[in-house]
C-alpha cells in the first residue's frame, strides 16, 4: 500500500509464497445487523462475519484498506458506506501520494479507501483493485521475521516502518505490517486500545497467534480461499 511510502529502497522477494491469507473473519456483536452494511459498501464477498461478545475498546490495531482506480471510485465507496451507516473518520482528500478517505463501519471495523491517482481519467468503476489487511504492530522488523517463520514471503519492506507479503492468486486479501501508532495517526484515531482485536485470519499456515495478539486459524476448506463463496455468519 502506498500508505507507507518512504524514501527507503523496497526489497522484493520471490513471488512463490508458501503461505498467505485465505479469508478474513470480522467478529461482530450481531452478524445479521451488519451484513446489509457490508453488502451496500461492496465488500461483503471479501470478508466473513462471526458473532462475538469479546470485550474491545479503542483502536483495534488494524484496518482493511481498499485500493481503487481513481478519486471518483474512492468517493463512490465512501458515499455508499456513509449512507449505509458508517462514521466518517477522515473525509476523502488529496495527499502527497494520492487521494483517500477513512470510515468506521457500524461494527467498529475501520476501512480506508485510497487511490494513487490524484485525477480521474474516467467515471467511477465500483471495482476494487486490491484489499490489504494492514496490522498495526509494535515492532515491524520482529513481526516480519515472525511471519517469515510461518512461511510467508516478503514482497516489499521499508526498514522498520512497513512490510508487505506476497499473496496467493486465489486469496482475496494481502497482508501488510505498519507501526501501530503510525497506523492510528494515518486513520485519524487515538492509538490506545484494549481487549480483542475482533478479527480472525485464516491461512494456509495453520493456527497461531502473532506477537501482537492477532489470531490465525487454519483454512478448513477450499471455499475459505474463494472470494466469490457465500459469506457465512
Amino acid at each position: 500500500m502506498a500508505m507507507a511510502t518512504t524514501d527507503s529502497t523496497a526489497s522484493t522477494a520471490s513471488t512463490a509464497s508458501i503461505a498467505s491469507i485465505a479469508s478474513v473473519t470480522l467478529e461482530v456483536a450481531d452478524p445479521e445487523a451488519v451484513r446489509g452494511f457490508y453488502a451496500a459498501f461492496g465488500v461483503d464477498r471479501y470478508i466473513r462475519l462471526r458473532a462475538s461478545e469479546a470485550h474491545s475498546t479503542g483502536f483495534r490495531g488494524f484496518t482493511m484498506a481498499l485500493t481503487v482506480s481513481g478519486p471518483a471510485t474512492v468517493d463512490g465507496f465512501l458515499d455508499a458506506a456513509r449512507k449505509a451507516g458508517a462514521t466518517v473518520l477522515k473525509p476523502a482528500a488529496k495527499s502527497l501520494w494520492g487521494y483517500s478517505g477513512v470510515i468506521q463501519a457500524p461494527d467498529g471495523t475501520i476501512w480506508k479507501v485510497a487511490t494513487s491517482a490524484k485525477k480521474d481519467t474516467g467515471p467511477a468503476t465500483g471495482e476494487i483493485d486490491e484489499i490489504v489487511l494492514l496490522l498495526g504492530v509494535g515492532d515491524v522488523k520482529a513481526s516480519k521475521q515472525f511471519y517469515l517463520g510461518q512461511g510467508l514471503a516478503v514482497a516489499k519492506s521499508f526498514g522498520g516502518k512497513y512490510a508487505e507479503f506476497t499473496s496467493h492468486e486465489s486469496g482475496p486479501v494481502k497482508l501488510a505490517l505498519y507501526k501501530r501508532r503510525a497506523l492510528a495517526k494515518d486513520l485519524g484515531v487515538p492509538a490506545d486500545g484494549a481487549g480483542s482485536h475482533r478479527i480472525v485470519i485464516a491461512g494456509t499456515t495453520g493456527a497461531f497467534t502473532d506477537p501482537d495478539g492477532f489470531a490465525w486459524e487454519a483454512a478448513t476448506s477450499p471455499a475459505s480461499a474463494d472470494p466469490t463463496a457465500p459469506v457465512p455468519a
